[in-house]
């Protein structure tokens, strides 16, 4: 299809055209001279798009999942994490225990309050089991937990639900005046009672060897972690904010108008899990087999973790139908289907990232974020079920941006980007983009490939002779 047209013609049609890099100006035809007027043509191609496994995802973050949930479309998601954790140099027990003796132990995971996947109701239980060599920086959700984790050895196990069943209904759903729920930000943890003995050892070596205790490497030596995980139950995934291994004990406190010791003091030490140490994030996807099935309908977006969209432009045969024409605008949209009507059904992802499938690795490892020349971000559109990367008064996505880089550097070979979904943080006064990072919730979308979703239009212009 090729339309020529004078940007008379253009402004008098009221097409609206826009590139975040476009020099070209629109100037009126009065003050231009005829032999400058550029003509617009513009060409339609169409894409390809198959679904591809993600096996793993790249994942450095303190915060984790922990759970299980199945989908009948998008398969079982089973999520949990291996963690250090922190210590202060130089560290010592503030107080010294009575006797020397630890009373108690507890591992804590908080988790966001009403925010969970699933049914809050599940029963599930949760096991800690030690980790027994150091571990090593590697960030990607497909480690084996075989190879630090002694699975022959659990040190204990909670059985729990999302939601705290010892608050009552009419607690749980009041509200305020504006709405929001009362006990929105409750504070939603699981506590699992560790062994006496694990604090004691902490306490004794303390004593003992507190060259175990000089820094975080020499700790981590000591003690290189442990590993929580789902071990009963399916229904519910928790998104892990904070972790933390806490030893109570009690000490003899001092009366400072007398210097008599005469009374007992319940007192802690903390061990977080911090930026400053590891946590590997596992993820495990199954029943997958059924989404990489080629079809001519559907592509497929799971998270995290599970399966993404390859888009396939066909740089070759836009060179050869642009010739030497100036790209102007790619007009492009992801289109998606409803999501499935069950309660439980997973959500979109609110952003996706249009990235060359060769590019991934070090995007993610290196903290980048999109730049609008070979990266997009996407944001989806729940009232017209979509992703638009086509430019508009108030954004700046152009992928013909992407076309000239393809075509100046690389003209004779098809364009593999995959679409994946990301988490995105933004500059508070600017709403730019700050950072992205794969997406850790769990998350899937149907999107469409007929030939109208898959239909784009390249947008050139030139300047006739």
């Amino acid at each position: 299809m090729k339309i020529k047209l004078f940007i008379l013609g253009i402004v008098a049609g009221g097409i609206f055209l826009n590139s975040c890099n476009d020099d070209m100006g629109l100037v009126g035809p009065s003050i231009q001279p005829d032999e400058d007027t550029p003509t617009i043509q513009s060409d339609t191609f169409m894409l390809k798009a198959s679904t591809v496994l993600l096996d793993s995802i790249y994942a450095k973050t303190a915060t984790g999942l922990l759970g299980e949930i199945y989908d009948p479309l998008f398969g079982d998601l089973k999520a949990d994490f291996i963690c250090q954790f922190y210590v202060q140099d130089g560290f010592k027990f503030r107080q010294e225990p009575i006797n020397g003796k630890i009373d108690s132990v507890q591992f804590r995971i908080f988790y966001s309050n009403r925010e969970w996947i699933g049914d809050s109701l599940a029963s599930m239980q949760a096991t800690v089991y030690p980790v027994i060599k150091p571990l090593e920086r590697n960030y990607y959700t497909n480690i084996d937990p075989a190879q630090y984790v002694d699975f022959n050895n659990p040190l204990a196990s909670k059985t729990y639900s999302p939601r705290d069943l010892n608050i009552s209904d009419s607690l749980w759903n009041a509200t305020t005046t504006s709405g929001s729920y009362t006990m929105y930000s409750y504070n939603a943890r699981i506590e699992i009672n560790l062994p006496v003995s694990f604090g004691q050892k902490f306490y004794d070596e303390s004593i003992n060897n507190p060259a175990y205790f000089v820094n975080q490497e020499a700790f981590n030596k000591f003690f290189p972690g442990l590993h929580i995980t789902n071990t009963f139950g399916s229904g519910n995934i928790l998104a892990i904010n904070d972790t933390e291994i806490v030893i109570y004990y009690n000490y003899y406190a001092e009366r400072t108008s007398t210097g008599v010791v005469d009374s007992a003091v319940n007192a802690y030490e903390v061990f977080p899990v911090t930026k400053e140490v590891i946590q590997m994030n596992h993820m495990q996807n199954a029943d997958l087999d059924k989404l990489l099935v080629p079809n001519d309908k559907y592509t497929y977006l799971k998270s995290p973790a599970g399966v993404a969209t390859r888009l396939t432009i066909p740089i070759k045969e836009i060179k050869e139908k642009v010739e030497d024409r100036r790209v102007n605008t790619f007009y492009f949209e992801l289109k998606a289907m409803p999501q499935d009507n069950w309660k439980y059904a997973l959500s979109p992802p609110g952003y996706v990232l249009l990235i060359p499938e060769d590019s991934v690795k070090t995007f993610f490892e290196k903290g980048k974020i999109e730049d609008n020349i070979t990266t997009y971000l996407g944001t989806y559109n729940s009232s017209y079920l979509l992703y638009s990367f086509t430019p508009t008064a108030t954004t700046k996505t152009n992928l013909a941006n992407l076309i000239k880089y393809q075509l100046k550097y690389e003209p004779d070979k098809d364009l593999n980007m995959l679409v994946i979904p990301v988490n995105r943080a933004t500059n508070s006064s600017t709403l730019a983009t700050e950072s992205l990072s794969n997406y850790l919730k769990p998350a899937s979308l149907t999107l469409r490939k007929d030939s109208l979703a898959m239909q784009v239009q390249v947008v050139t212009s030139m300047y006739d002779e």
